[in-house]
């Protein structure tokens, strides 16, 4: 039985057209290393299906922009347009301004700072149970991506803020710890860069709901993940009402929700935005709350009219 069809049918049909333009801006389609329930493609059919206005795949080994060229160009029938970005882990050269700008020059949308091999995940890790998928896998565990030398951003990450400022891509900040989300976001606005993404405070990153409100008045998007608060996702740490407490925290309007989803043995992306939209109906919030946070923001961020 599919979400929708647990679900009463005005309901239905009523989170059917809240999701008429939706954008998932923090998906996870394969193909990848790690295990993924869906391919681009397919993610890409089930979306133009269910109304979306875009989708940005994200893969913490690769930069995605190529697959979603060869969509674009040879499945011209999907209206659902397909973006990726490049997460800045070992796989690209960690802190590497030249896979950047070749990201953005292939029509990428985010850029996001270190994840799986992030200092702050790799502490994370320890404690989380979780696994890198390398440990299956004939190849190095992550190592580390510094981003700061004797408390000084690298001149790397200076380069690439520059680059980010240059290209208009969004920066969103990843795995790394709050406290670097500060000070790296602050750089960022000093030397131009108008597109920031706060990646879900509600979990790995450290963040209470100060930093998150602290981070928001810098002018960031909070993007909050709905595989950590969905009843059925295997990725549930969050309660409803958490997450009522993060939306009206910055309110709808400094909000994004994303799927953060496509991994095997859960909900599937699609699912996760149908519930997600159930959920925000039963906390309250108004049609016009519920598509800020599910297309709106996330359209502005990534320059999805531009």
């Amino acid at each position: 039985m599919t979400v929708m069809e647990t679900i009463a049918r005005e309901e239905a049909a009523r989170i059917s057209e809240l999701l008429e333009g939706a954008v998932d801006p923090h998906v996870h389609s394969g193909p990848s290393m790690a295990p993924r329930a869906i391919d681009h493609l397919d993610l890409a059919r089930v979306y133009s299906d269910a109304g979306f206005a875009a989708m940005v795949s994200k893969d913490h080994d690769y930069s995605g922009v190529m697959c979603a060229k060869l969509i674009a160009d040879h499945h011209p029938e999907l209206t659902t347009k397909v973006f990726s970005g490049i997460v800045l882990n070992n796989v690209v050269g960690g802190i590497n301004p030249y896979a950047v700008e070749h990201t953005a020059a292939c029509g990428g949308k985010i850029v996001w700072l270190p994840t799986l091999a992030a200092e702050n995940h790799l502490e994370w890790e320890k404690s989380s149970g979780w696994q890198h998928p390398a440990t299956t896998q004939k190849m190095r565990h992550a190592t580390a991506v510094p981003l700061f030398d004797d408390g000084e951003l690298r001149p790397e990450v200076l380069d690439l803020l520059d680059v980010m400022a240059a290209t208009g891509m969004a920066l969103a900040s990843g795995h790394i710890h709050v406290s670097e989300t500060k000070i790296v976001f602050a750089e960022a606005k000093r030397r131009g860069v108008e597109r920031l993404i706060f990646t879900h405070p509600e979990d790995i990153v450290g963040a209470t709901m100060e930093d998150t409100k602290e981070i928001a008045d810098m002018g960031a998007y909070v993007e909050h993940s709905l595989a950590f608060f969905l009843e059925g996702s295997k990725f549930r740490t969050r309660t409803n009402e958490e997450l009522r407490a993060f939306v009206d925290l910055v309110g709808a309007e400094r909000t994004i929700l994303c799927s953060d989803l496509g991994q095997v043995g859960t909900l599937s992306p699609l699912e996760g935005f149908q519930l997600g939209v159930a959920t925000c109906l039963s906390l309250g919030y108004s049609d016009d709350q519920i598509r800020a946070m599910t297309a709106m923001n996330a359209a502005n961020v990534i320059g999805l009219d531009d």
